[in-house]
């Protein structure tokens, strides 16, 4: 049973199932790509976290927050794209592992994925529900309570939930309800619609940018850091820096980890590396060109938001919209809100795209029931099945549960995630040194090893009820695993297979 919990799915058999018929359609090249990557990265965390972040946790340190989450997502980037130029597979992450630290681990990475996934897809809905609202309030539409939000709400200063007036967050459903019906209906034109909506929030942004510099008054960044330059913690525990009412830490550090959200979803673009016309170049360019294009626009963002307004005078639910209001530009607000809509909407297809990819990967392994999870549309070529389910299942989270509760289960789950691509690029380089690397990570081993010790900083400094959230997403998908996905593997198949057919052979 050991042997088969940590055995390693052969590079060769990665790459000799990419000839197979039942592939995806090769239609994305790495303009496609990166702004893909653009627009899963580019939504609610510019245009609602800032404010909340530098107003209650780092100030206008802010802008070095995202330095440290953006350094520590480039470590990863580099691992992810020196795997997704060597196996061009949909799996992404859990490839990479099933490549590397065998099935066990392979299941644990692609289960951490699909909460990555549909918990910040539920996240963003419920995100985009609520700018879409304050777009149809400047018309003078105003929904019925009890359609406007969820019955209950996580109350972050009293520590319990709360009941609304809510019945249930019905644009949040009927967004990913439209969401699911354009990816079922095929990736090409889920790309044109994401590309469309990534030029105009991206317009947007820079017109924050710019306009927002001639209202910069230099006097609102002092001080630099009100919180301090750390906020480290451990499982909980504060370590160094200041805390808060609540004793949760806050500072520069403190804040990288919370903002961490805000990218992501660049790892969604080595999901696709089946969908890309020559994945060996264009995947990895998709996936650093839009990590470095958004770190700078978020960086000069917090640098402009934060010097048009004093930190502890920043809106908690619209820190953009509302700098440019109380700089007498009350006009910008509708154009950065309807903005705020277009880039969430991008959000929520790009990461409502990515975990039915995951479960294809999966289901081609034996590891979740094929007939379901493999089945790609014969003649739109998606995986439509897990499409809609996955559709369905994110839009009742959005439509009936506090998702704001479970925004740093999505944090952790991400850097898990990435924390495990990092150490499978040290292994393979070891086990399959020869093995054909168009991309390969620079300044090896200081790179992957950095990944690894930044991404655990940030898990660390979450609050320690996301570690428990983490541990029982992952006990459910052990009991998964080894009630089903242990007993169907194929490569436990073919090893059992294989010395049967051999001793047939030499008999006859």
């Amino acid at each position: 049973m050991r042997h088969q919990l940590f055995a390693t799915k052969p590079l060769s058999q990665l790459l000799e199932e990419m000839k197979g018929e039942d592939r995806l359609r090769r239609v994305l090249g790495p303009i496609q790509l990166t702004s893909l990557g653009v627009g899963a990265i580019i939504g609610a965390g510019i245009f609602v976290a800032t404010g909340a972040a530098a107003r209650n946790v780092a100030g206008p340190a802010l802008m070095l927050s995202y330095v440290v989450a953006g350094v520590t997502c480039i470590f990863a980037a580099l691992c992810y794209a020196e795997f997704a130029s060597m196996v061009p597979v949909a799996g992404s992450a859990y490839t990479y592992a099933y490549a590397t630290l065998g099935e066990l681990f392979a299941w644990i990475i692609g289960w951490d994925l699909i909460l990555e996934y549909a918990v910040g897809s539920a996240t963003v809905a419920n995100g985009w529900s609520g700018y879409f609202q304050s777009v149809l309030t400047k018309f003078g539409i105003h929904l019925p309570a009890a359609l406007a939000g969820p019955p209950i709400i996580y109350d972050t200063t009293a520590g319990h939930f709360v009941q609304t007036a809510g019945i249930v967050n019905l644009p949040a459903i009927l967004i990913v309800a439209l969401v699911t019906a354009v990816l079922v209906k095929g990736i090409q034109e889920s790309a044109g619609f994401n590309t469309t909506m990534v030029f105009l929030k991206v317009t947007v942004v820079l017109f924050v940018i710019l306009v927002g510099a001639f209202y910069i008054n230099p006097a609102n960044w002092s001080p630099f850091a009100p919180y301090g330059m750390s906020g480290l913690s451990f499982f909980g525990q504060p370590l160094m820096g200041q805390v808060n009412g609540g004793g949760q830490p806050v500072g520069m550090l403190a804040g990288a980890a919370i903002i961490f959200f805000a990218y992501i979803g660049f790892d969604s673009v080595s999901t696709h590396a089946e969908e890309a016309k020559n994945p060996t170049r264009d995947v990895p360019i998709g996936i650093i060109a839009s990590l470095l294009l958004c770190t700078v626009l978020y960086i000069a963002v917090v640098a402009v938001l934060t010097g048009m307004v004093r930190y502890d005078q920043l809106s908690v639910d619209a820190g953009v919209s509302d700098a440019f209001k109380q700089a007498g530009l009350p006009w910008a607000e509708f154009i950065i809100a309807a903005a705020g809509v277009a880039g969430i909407t991008s959000v929520l297809l790009v990461l409502m795209l990515s975990a039915p990819r995951v479960f294809l990967a999966m289901a081609r392994d034996g590891m979740v029931p094929p007939r379901f999870f493999g089945d790609v549309h014969p003649r739109f070529r998606t995986p439509w099945k897990s499409t809609i389910l996955i559709g369905v299942f994110v839009a009742t989270m959005t439509g009936f549960l506090p998702i704001d509760a479970l925004l740093h289960l999505a944090n952790i789950g991400t850097l898990f995630a990435f924390l495990i691509v990092c150490a499978a690029v040290l292994i393979m380089r070891r086990t399959n040194p020869d093995a054909k690397r168009p991309f390969r990570a620079p300044l090896y081993p200081g790179v992957p090893i950095l990944g690894i010790l930044s991404c655990l900083m940030l898990m660390f400094s979450l609050p320690v009820e996301n570690w428990y959230r983490l541990i029982a997403w992952m006990v459910l998908g052990l009991v998964i695993y080894f009630s089903y996905s242990y007993k169907r593997s194929h490569l436990r198949l073919q090893r059992e297979t294989a010395p049967a057919q051999a001793g047939g052979a030499r008999r006859r």
